[in-house]
């Protein structure tokens, strides 16, 4: 009566278009291993016929759920983007520091392309003191902007000419003049962008650089632009990266990638501008305790050997 009723069964999952509902492959995928010790149990003068039903019903099994991974994983990448490729950033290695030229080259890219619509509001002039520019060259460029302060002694705002002590200026007053001026869009802050996003610098050059046409069978609106790497793959921002888009001080081509590796490199800095010390203080304090390692290993092989290796005989005797 047990075979008859998996025969019934396995009739019934056999039917077209039966297998390509993903909640029923899935009950099946649970339900294989229930069936199998019952198909165990039936008469040995039946057994050879029952393999090959069970070895059809895991097949129908196994089918049923690599695609339902199939569906899943089609699903996870347009909901959260293309997966994106790691780059050879030459800060990431424990003894390497930034590409000073690199965060100078990137500050301009900022400023040129960026600026305009996002804002970078934990980061100040005189944090690029040292870094990316000279002094003096910092003052003349914050005195360039207007900021406004106050109240005055009449109670009344003003503007001055900015200091080094001032944040980097804002494109927005607030978040709804932003959102009205970008279609309903938010720009994000770029001062902590490559840690708030999943592998954050590998995916920020990727966005910069992974616009394309968008393909066959997909449809977006006319406002939006295509880039797989964007979680849904339609973004409001249009791609700013194009040769030539900057002429940089120092002579450098200002290609697409080059630009997108600069202005990546200058928000890794600004996410993390104590990595250098960091690093040099990790350094530091390996040596030291190797220092003492190598002191802790002395005293233990020599001078305490002798304690060590005493051995106490108990004469009981005398």
């Amino acid at each position: 009566m047990r075979t008859g009723k998996i025969n019934r069964l396995i009739a019934h999952f056999s039917l077209p278009g039966f297998l390509s509902q993903p909640s029923v492959a899935a009950s099946l995928l649970k339900a294989a291993p229930i069936l199998t010790p019952k198909l165990g149990q039936a008469e040995s003068g039946s057994s050879g016929s029952q393999f090959p039903k069970t070895t059809a019903l895991f097949g129908a099994g196994a089918s049923g759920f690599l695609g339902c991974a199939t569906i899943a994983y089609a699903s996870d990448e347009a909901e959260h983007g293309l997966d994106c490729p790691s780059y050879p950033w030459p800060h990431i290695s424990i003894l390497s520091s930034y590409d000073h030229s690199s965060i100078r080259r990137g500050h301009q890219v900022y400023q040129q392309v960026c600026a305009s619509c996002h804002s970078m509001s934990l980061i100040s002039y005189r944090d690029l003191v040292g870094v990316a520019y000279a002094e003096e060259e910092t003052k003349a460029m914050a005195a360039e902007i207007e900021v406004v302060d106050g109240p005055s002694d009449e109670g009344k705002m003003f503007t001055r000419p900015g200091k080094v002590s001032d944040r980097l200026p804002q494109p927005y007053t607030n978040e709804q003049a932003a959102r009205f001026a970008n279609g309903g869009a938010y720009p994000p802050d770029l001062s902590l962008i490559t840690k708030a996003r999943h592998n954050g610098q590998n995916y920020v050059f990727a966005l910069l650089t992974g616009y394309h046409d968008y393909p066959a069978g997909v449809t977006i609106r006319d406002e939006l632009h295509y880039n797989p790497y964007f979680p849904g793959g339609a973004i409001v921002m249009p791609k700013m990266l194009n040769d030539g888009a900057v002429e940089y001080e120092d002579g450098t081509p200002a290609t697409e990638a080059q630009m997108g590796k600069d202005v990546v490199t200058f928000l890794s800095w600004a996410a993390e501008p104590e990595m250098e010390e960091r690093k040099l203080m990790g350094l530091k304090w390996i040596f030291v305790l190797s220092l003492v390692l190598l002191q802790a290993g002395y005293y233990r092989r020599m001078r305490w050997s002798v304690l060590i290796s005493r051995k106490l005989v108990l004469d009981v005797v005398n």
